[in-house]
């Protein structure tokens, strides 16, 4: 299958994207400096705002969420919102608040399992810290960006002369003791905590003491790739669910005059079901969607027209066909990597599609002269779930679940095609755009 050089490009930006995006908060950060440079002009939640119509903005909450929007010229009960909704944390691994302690004189890291990942995929990589620390800043408290470049940790593979059976039975790794990261030699005596504080003051510039805490996420520092006999493929972390930020604010970017209000939202905590103050599940949504209405002079009646006459484009990865395990999909619905977006339903609501959505969703392919295609999961497994359903609930939108096809879902190394991604900017654009 050949590459366009179109589609190369976009997919060389996502892997530019995702490297500089180890973790939520380095995403929103690298998003709201992309949109800066576009013109983008930041909002502040905290702060009064003041909005033109055909003006371009974006609000940070908790630093691991963004919203972006576009205004059109028509006020949003006479035309609707546009949004697509995506997130930005991945499954992994997470440090605990005290994480450093001596075992046989190896400093190791505790950590705690974020979602759902293939723990076994972190063994034996390169792996690092990035997050955010919180330091004390006079009376105040400032919030500093942290990411070690270099590989930091490791969690090194059982010898198999020690694990005969893993090749039979599988990696399993119990999670309380065998996922702790090793990190250096120490000696007896040594205070693991100062050690690692020293560590991060170092990397800051600042005294230990003055730290006060941190959330760290754990990292492949192997940058993306494009491999395949015709560099039709990409593989990288965080594909799931980065590369759908990445399609999202894109064509957002992309398309500067929208018709009707054009909004992109990038949520945190997805991976452990959106409940938190940035989650899918939280009131940002609403909040930025009722600001807008407000200062486009609408009532609460106007608002909620608004919402009744929009539409909601949930993102995220969907599971591509691996040849190699032919069992584990529905028969009938054995999407192929690079062969266009995927539309994901399920009949107990684990994804928002309906009929009459799915159906907006291939006009619009159709006119953007996209591929498409269709999934469902086997029934006789469980089926995982999006932003959709809590967006669509809480603010009573009608929405679809569309996804790019992705090999190693959860892997700390996933893969995914070229022409999709650009396939996805395409169609997203058409639906800000048309």
């Amino acid at each position: 299958m050949q590459t366009t050089p179109e589609a190369i490009l976009y997919a060389q930006d996502l892997l530019d994207f995702i490297d500089a995006s180890p973790s939520p908060w380095h995403a929103v950060d690298t998003v709201g400096q992309r949109l800066l440079f576009a013109g983008f002009e930041q909002l502040q939640e905290t702060e009064r705002w003041s909005l033109s119509p055909g003006g371009r903005y974006f609000v940070v909450r908790g630093g691991g969420s963004l919203i972006a929007f576009s205004l059109a010229e028509n006020t949003p009960d006479q035309t609707g919102f546009r949004i697509v909704g995506a997130h930005t944390d991945s499954p992994g691994l997470r440090l605990k608040p005290k994480c450093a302690h001596l075992a046989d004189s190896v400093l190791r890291l505790g950590v705690e399992v974020y979602g759902g990942p293939i723990l076994a995929s972190f063994t034996d990589r390169d792996l690092s810290l990035a997050g955010c620390v919180n330091l004390r800043a006079g009376n105040q408290l400032e919030a500093r960006l942290l990411r070690f470049e270099q590989p930091l940790v490791r969690l090194p593979n059982l010898a198999i002369h020690m694990n005969r059976g893993v090749n039979e039975e599988g990696l399993k790794l119990h999670k309380q003791n065998e996922l702790p990261l090793l990190l250096s030699h120490a000696e007896a005596g040594d205070d693991a905590h100062q050690h690692f504080a020293g560590l991060l003051a170092d990397a800051l510039a600042v005294e230990p003491a003055e730290i006060v805490n941190w959330e760290f996420n754990v990292y492949d520092t192997q940058p993306g790739s494009f491999w395949g006999a015709n560099r039709e493929f990409i593989a990288d972390s965080q594909l799931d669910n980065l590369a759908s930020c990445h399609a999202a604010f894109t064509a957002l970017i992309e398309n500067p005059l929208p018709r009707q209000t054009a909004v992109v939202g990038l949520f945190d905590h997805e991976e452990v079901g959106s409940l938190s103050t940035r989650g899918a599940e939280s009131s940002f949504l609403d909040d930025v969607l009722g600001r807008i209405s407000q200062l486009s002079g609408l009532d609460w009646q106007g608002y909620k027209q608004a919402l009744a006459g929009s539409f909601f484009i949930s993102a995220d990865m969907a599971h591509g066909y691996h040849p190699n395990f032919p069992q584990a999909y529905e028969p009938q619905h054995r999407v192929q990597v690079n062969g266009g977006p995927v539309i994901k339903t399920n009949a107990n609501q684990r994804y928002a599609t309906d009929s009459a959505s799915e159906a907006l969703f291939i006009t619009l392919c159709e006119a953007m002269d996209v591929p498409y295609q269709q999934y469902a999961h086997r029934t006789d497994l469980g089926c995982g779930s999006t932003i959709g359903p809590t967006v669509a609930a809480a603010l009573g939108v009608h929405a679809v679940d569309v996804g790019n096809p992705l090999w190693a879902m959860h892997s700390v190394r996933e893969s995914a095609g070229v022409l999709d991604h650009a396939y996805l900017i395409r169609v997203l654009g058409g639906f800000f755009g048309g």
